[in-house]
């Protein structure tokens, strides 16, 4: 199972060469991000993004390219890999639910492929961006600022008015605190480009949380509880550093250098991230099993609407406030999705009672169920011509 899963995330990409367009195809799409001339950096759609979705994830099939077997095996697999796609929420309920059943399932997938899944998931998200599409969302700060607002801002506040609300043990409200004051999590930059949002956008925001949780997270501890949460800041940003911006600037390099090899290997981007996504679900989950399913519904409910909660006020308040629907989406994913990984470590680590990593490990599930569902709702209500606004 072992080398199987290996051979799949490393070798699933290569396919592409065999049965891809030969030339950049031209596409066609009957929905459009903007509605009005703006400038490039207020558009806050990247063209890496929207090309994503055209070229990988809707079934489009290319106009120029090669007749015969390997067309009609490519078109095919587009068709299916859209469908797959579409039904991430469900792939994730899948394997969560074969994690908690048996979680030695994935025992064999140790911290390195933990890793390496992930970094796989930031190169599929990397080859559909380019420099510049960093350089139009750096241009307009504002939307990074108010996404990492309402990260350390409402989100730790929240937690610890639905974990007051629902009467939780003190351990149990120190860990719903430290899920609500934790970084952004990376599969959001998944679930970003599957809602047609703004993927550089996303990936901006998910590293300006990551670096900010070496002060944040700390802080935040300690004036809410109290506690003193020591926090690892070297290891902190050489994780960000090897796991998010290396894997990212790989792709980009590749988008930029070989463009017509990423046009062969970017159908299969998707597929890549959704089969990470779900091992990175799965492995974490199987490592907390019990606790999940002892943690009981008055913990569950709390932490699905902390989650939930988080993605509606993320959405709305972009939205009356004045910015766009594709900065809204993605402002609203990036705040519903926390690192709850990182949570559960840092519980683990750091709070001295055992209660205290179980909202962590509850988190896990209901983020990435909650993020994969909005995500999917949204790909199927298209961004209207004149929607944005300015």
């Amino acid at each position: 199972m072992k080398i199987a899963s290996i051979v799949a995330i490393v070798a699933l990409p290569c396919l592409g060469s065999a049965f891809a367009p030969s030339s950049r195809p031209t596409l066609v799409s009957t929905r459009t991000f903007a509605a009005r001339p703006v400038p490039t950096a207020l558009n806050a759609v990247s063209t890496g993004a929207l090309r994503m979705s055209s070229e990988a994830a809707d079934p489009v099939e290319p106009e120029k390219i090669e007749d015969g077997l390997g067309k009609k095996i490519f078109d095919g697999y587009v068709k299916v890999a859209g469908v797959a796609t579409n039904l991430f929420p469900v792939w994730t309920v899948l394997f969560t639910g074969i994690a908690l059943k048996s979680p030695t399932s994935f025992s064999w997938f140790t911290t390195e492929y933990f890793t390496a899944a992930l970094a796989a998931l930031m190169l599929s998200m990397g080859i559909t961006l380019t420099p510049q599409d960093f350089k139009d969302v750096a241009a307009k700060p504002i939307p990074t600022v108010m996404q990492f607002s309402l990260c350390y801002g409402m989100m730790p506040v929240l937690a610890m008015l639905l974990g007051k609300t629902f009467k939780l043990e003190p351990a149990l409200l120190a860990g719903m605190v430290l899920v609500g004051s934790i970084n952004g999590g990376q599969a959001s930059n998944l679930c970003t480009y599957i809602a047609r949002g703004n993927v550089a956008l996303s990936v901006l925001m998910t590293t300006a949380t990551t670096i900010g949780a070496i002060v944040m997270t700390p802080l935040l501890c300690k004036g809410l509880l109290g506690a003193v949460v020591p926090v690892d800041a070297a290891g902190i940003a050489k994780s960000t550093v090897e796991v998010v911006l290396v894997p990212i600037a790989v792709g980009m390099t590749l988008n930029k250098f070989f463009p017509k090899v990423v046009d062969k290997i970017l159908p299969f981007a998707p597929v890549v991230g959704v089969v990470s996504t779900c091992l990175l679900v799965a492995s974490a989950v199987a490592q907390v099993a019990d606790p999940i399913l002892n943690a009981g519904i008055s913990l569950q409910i709390p932490v699905l609407m902390l989650h939930l909660m988080g993605g509606l006020v993320g959405y709305f308040l972009p939205r009356i406030t004045g910015f766009n629907e594709v900065e809204a989406r993605t402002m609203a994913i990036e705040t519903s999705m926390k690192s709850s990984a990182f949570g559960f470590l840092l519980a683990k680590l750091h709070f001295g009672q055992y209660a205290a990593r179980i909202p962590s490990a509850v988190s896990v599930v209901w983020m990435a169920l909650t993020g994969s569902i909005l995500a999917v709702i949204w790909r199927y209500i298209p961004v209207k011509d004149g929607s944005d606004k300015k």
